[in-house]
């Protein structure tokens, strides 16, 4: 059992890559981005968007680190207030 799902989880990670870069390749187009007057030099499009999509990968881990050390925190002043 243990060997079919490594060949399943093997078989959905080639699959993942084989797409991610079907996709770089069909959106090769260059495309500079302007945010407040700031502007990025061209890359192609699949760069701007596999870039958003690594940093929303990392941002939303840290934020739920933040909002967990909070959430924490207000329940041990409570704790602490109900002794």
């Amino acid at each position: 059992m243990t060997s079919a799902k490594r060949v399943i989880a093997l078989t959905l990670i080639v699959l993942l890559v084989t797409l991610v870069i079907v996709f770089i390749l069909e959106n090769n187009q260059p495309a500079a981005l302007t945010f407040f007057g700031w502007s990025t030099p061209q890359l192609p499009l699949a760069a701007y968007i596999v870039l958003a999509l690594l940093f929303g990968w990392g941002a939303g881990p840290v934020m739920s680190l933040v909002i967990g050390k909070g959430i924490r925190r207000r329940g041990k002043r409570r704790d602490g207030l109900k002794d």
